[in-house]
């Protein structure tokens, strides 16, 4: 059975980290599944999805990284064409990449102890986004 919903995120961009793990987790409560996967996807190409601790050092550590790799005032190409000022949020998303799948079991996710499901907002302007949540399994 496939089931699908929806997380809605109001965020303020600019590399912000979002813990969206208790979201997730009420998505499958809701969906009634027993045991499968659940795939959250952000139809957005200036964000991502991935799994940290979510805990203010690891968070401060993964968004200087990206400052570093991918700094928002370097020449982008995309800026010039555009002039929007987001070609580094652009490349930052497509080193994450736009889901992540994790399986459940008896309507628990899998995850490490320590791991969070997080949403990260690369944009260089506060967003309204919305996250599809899809739950497959039985």
């Amino acid at each position: 059975m496939i089931k699908t919903a929806s997380i809605e995120l109001r965020t303020q961009g600019n590399g912000q980290v979002v813990n969206i793990t208790r979201e997730v987790a009420q998505a499958i409560q809701h969906s009634e599944l027993t045991s499968g996967i659940v795939t959250v996807f952000c139809p957005s190409a200036t964000s991502s999805l991935t799994t940290i601790e979510f805990e203010n050092g690891a968070v401060q550590d993964f968004q200087r990284l990206f400052d570093e790799i991918a700094a928002a005032n370097r020449e982008y190409l995309h800026n010039m064409r555009w002039g929007d000022g987001n070609g580094h949020s652009h490349v930052r998303a497509a080193l994450l990449g736009p889901s992540l799948t994790v399986p459940f079991v008896n309507q628990q996710m899998t995850l490490g102890t320590w791991q969070q499901i997080v949403y990260v907002d690369f944009d260089n302007r506060a967003r309204q986004r919305s996250l599809v949540v899809q739950i497959i399994g039985e």
